[in-house]
């Protein structure tokens, strides 16, 4: 009875959906004239259709290995392919993106049709990360960046993708877990929504986040520490040491998604880590649409991100499916851990 009227309660509280809060924030969108809104919208759309299939995914036969490989050598799942088609899909009849790179698509794919010829805008895009943990009903995302393109008078091209982070003028993620999430920043802060399936809307629940300073949660794959440089190895062995002043031993987390672990770490202070290693010497998580959007997020809401050497944003791009190590959290943890390296 008690949540009963704690919930209705809520309901009598003013809502902001996600298109409510975009209009009104429209003002702060460089160049505004209301297209980057519309792709916004157009991204929110998507993921509505793959949070269906996500929560659904048992029930209509889309689990499992889609028998294919994606560009980077890895196994593609049946919602992979599922959740890259409603992206480009929605991306495409919006009519505001000229371009879009995804992690399932070698190519980039560029946008022709007749209403996206004076599309301003550049999407990349990983349509479901952590993809592996469908099967097993762990928490899975989509993570999205938005560039302008620069070569407006001719058609887009690479020339237009090879930009540093520092140029996105929208990123966010998707988290399809208990509830569904999509937090977004366009350099004026970050802001999440909560999709509420009774009306079919995202709505403003996490205005204004920002990262703590300090965390106690490192996330890192564990089973790779032998492959790991030695800098890396020490900030773990000085996670696992017991210090009472600075509340050691951390929690270890880490789900194999890299959006569920960021979030969580967000939420609550962290630190999440995908370095270099023995098999791969550039690190494994890809620059364009991984860790160039969760940095512009992260710094946004008071963290940093970082290669191990210099900031992940000052990167130049150089390859759509440019390789990088990252160290991005909270500002307290990720410098202790590039103090080590």
């Amino acid at each position: 009875m008690l949540f009963a009227l704690n919930y209705e309660h809520h309901y009598m509280k003013a809502v902001k959906t996600l298109g409510q809060f975009i209009i009104e924030k429209q003002a702060d969108f460089p160049y505004a004239k209301g297209e980057l809104s519309r792709l916004l919208r157009d991204v929110g759309i998507a993921a509505k259709i793959v949070n269906r299939a996500v929560n659904q995914a048992c029930l209509i036969d889309i689990v499992g290995d889609a028998g294919t490989m994606n560009v980077q050598g890895e196994t593609q799942k049946l919602l992979d392919v599922y959740a890259n088609e409603q992206f480009i899909s929605a991306l495409k009849s919006g009519g505001e993106c000229c371009m879009i790179i995804s992690e399932e698509n070698e190519e980039h794919i560029h946008i022709d049709s007749a209403i996206a010829k004076d599309a301003k805008y550049i999407v990349a895009i990983d349509p479901l990360d952590g993809s592996t943990n469908i099967d097993v009903n762990v928490t899975v995302g989509t993570i999205f960046s938005v560039y302008r393109r620069k070569t407006i008078e001719t058609k887009a091209s690479l020339e237009d993708v090879f930009q540093q982070g520092t140029h996105q003028v929208a990123a966010g993620y998707i988290i399809y877990g208990s509830s569904t999430m999509l937090v977004y920043t366009t350099g004026k802060g970050v802001n999440g929504f909560t999709l509420d399936p009774s009306i079919g809307e995202f709505c403003l629940s996490h205005p204004n986040m920002m990262m703590p300073e300090d965390g106690a949660v490192y996330s890192i794959n564990e089973g790779n520490l032998g492959c790991f440089q030695q800098g890396v190895k020490l900030f773990i062995t000085y996670c696992q040491e017991t210090d009472q002043a600075s509340h050691r031993p951390f929690a270890s987390r880490y789900t194999g998604s890299m959006v569920a672990d960021i979030h969580r770490n967000l939420i609550k202070g962290g630190i999440f880590i995908y370095p270099s290693s023995a098999d791969n010497p550039n690190g494994k998580l890809r620059l364009l649409y991984e860790c160039n959007p969760m940095a512009f997020i992260i710094e946004q809401a008071g963290g940093i991100a970082s290669n191990g050497h210099i900031r992940i944003l000052d990167i130049q791009v150089n390859d759509i499916h440019q390789r990088s190590p990252i160290f991005i959290g909270s500002v307290n943890m990720v410098n202790k851990a590039l103090s080590m390296l």
